[in-house]
């Protein structure tokens, strides 16, 4: 049995914060990036397919953000900036999908979600700086 209490990631100093958070987005680097046709299968063969596409959208737009915001805090320019602007979690799968919508020739089947995401976040939400 573990003698060690939970940990706030709220609570812990900056640099250990951007270690912590650092590891994370390394692990999460490298697991496998799912395709395009991927989460349409999903969608389409899974019972509660559509709802774990959403959710995995919406952990996509959350790790975009997060990596955009570290951009900025190191002084280097962000991916996309939001500013002032909305941007909350329930806009996920209408970014994801009006990208794809808007720019159908540019992307294949075995492109990843995070790529449709990123460029949907960009054009949605340009640094004007």
């Amino acid at each position: 049995m573990s003698t060690l209490a939970p940990v706030s990631l709220a609570r812990c100093r900056p640099t250990v914060r951007a270690a912590v958070l650092l590891a994370l987005l390394t692990c999460g680097a490298m697991a496998h990036a799912m395709s395009i046709r991927e989460m349409r299968t999903l969608e389409a063969t899974e019972k509660d397919g559509k709802a774990y596409a959403g959710y995995y959208l919406v952990g996509v737009l959350e790790g975009l953000r997060e990596a955009s915001d570290a951009e900025r805090r190191a002084g280097r320019k962000p991916l996309f900036c939001v500013g002032e602007r909305r941007l909350e979690p329930a806009m996920a799968r209408s970014l994801y999908q009006g990208e794809l919508a808007r720019n159908a020739d540019s992307y294949e089947a075995d492109m990843p979600v995070q790529l449709v995401m990123s460029n949907a976040l960009q054009s949605s939400y340009r640094c004007t700086q």
